[in-house]
């Protein structure tokens, strides 16, 4: 029996309606205990202020050593990760933070999430699917034969590129979604008679 193999490839673009928040307390001091210690206090006061908003906080790292400025002293940074279910309520905790923990807070960055992206992922394979038959049509075509059942369609890698995502700084902090575009690879054999 002959067959014909090819990989189809869809997209979906979805909007982003969540929100991952990067940044760390720090603090600079003579000693190194005095620098741990005062890092220690914006971190309670990070945490305090972001619960107001989300109870998604996580510790990534903690680092103390030389501050590496001109002056002789130590950094201490504890970076957390605050997840936010929606982009307004991640603009208004930088914002919070902002006012609340000021020059002691680092923000790394905030990266916009989609929450579900099952129907643009059901959206992407039904795309996959149809660009694997085109491509199969053409050729079966050029074998001169035509299609004929599907005999195996295997799944492959399906990843989020964002397209148009920012994040715009201004006096209140606020985020553009973009959009995310969510693709599907299928491999699809068809018979060949």
């Amino acid at each position: 029996m002959r067959t014909v193999t090819v990989v189809g490839h869809g997209a979906a673009s979805v909007v982003p309606d969540a929100a991952v928040v990067h940044l760390a307390a720090t603090h600079r001091a003579a000693s190194l205990a005095e620098a741990l210690a005062g890092a220690e206090s914006a971190r309670e006061q990070v945490v305090a202020v972001a619960r107001r908003f989300t109870d998604r906080i996580a510790s990534q790292h903690l680092s103390v050593g030389p501050d590496g400025g001109e002056d002789d002293g130590y950094q201490a940074r504890h970076a957390l990760l605050i997840r936010c279910a929606g982009l307004d309520e991640a603009g208004a905790l930088v914002t919070a933070l902002a006012e609340e923990v000021g020059a002691r807070l680092s923000v790394d960055h905030v990266g916009l999430e989609v929450s579900d992206t099952t129907d643009a992922e059901r959206l992407a394979r039904e795309a996959a699917f149809a660009d694997a038959r085109e491509k199969a049509e053409h050729l079966a075509a050029q074998a001169v034969g035509t299609l004929g059942q599907v005999e195996s369609v295997a799944e492959g890698g399906m990843g989020g590129s964002p397209r148009f995502a920012r994040a715009v700084p201004v006096a209140a902090a606020a985020f553009e979604p973009g959009e995310t575009t969510v693709e599907q690879l299928l491999t699809v054999t068809f018979e060949l008679h």
